[in-house]
């Protein structure tokens, strides 16, 4: 699953599912052994992950929406993704 971003130990991915499970645009992220996966509007689908850094990543996800729906695309499509720039 390609690596999108990383920042304070969260590692953010994305994928085309092939099985439709999470029928919308999202992410994957990980830290500490947990997963969570995301929709672009910040709203966890299903998963968790330590509060103060699902904190982190809404506030990544909300700066870089546009980005996020422009890599959903190139990999909906079989294109290749760009990485986005981590939380600082």
């Amino acid at each position: 699953m390609p690596v999108l971003s990383s920042f304070y130990g969260i590692i953010v991915r994305m994928y085309k599912e092939s099985g439709t499970k999470h029928n919308m645009p999202h992410i994957h992220a990980e830290y500490s052994g947990d997963e969570v996966v995301v929709d672009f509007d910040g709203t966890i689908i299903e998963g968790k992950i330590h509060p103060g850094k699902f904190k982190l990543l809404a506030a990544w996800i909300e700066i870089h929406k546009d980005e996020l729906e422009a890599n959903w695309k190139l990999l909906s499509n079989g294109e290749q993704f760009f990485r986005i720039e981590p939380l600082k």
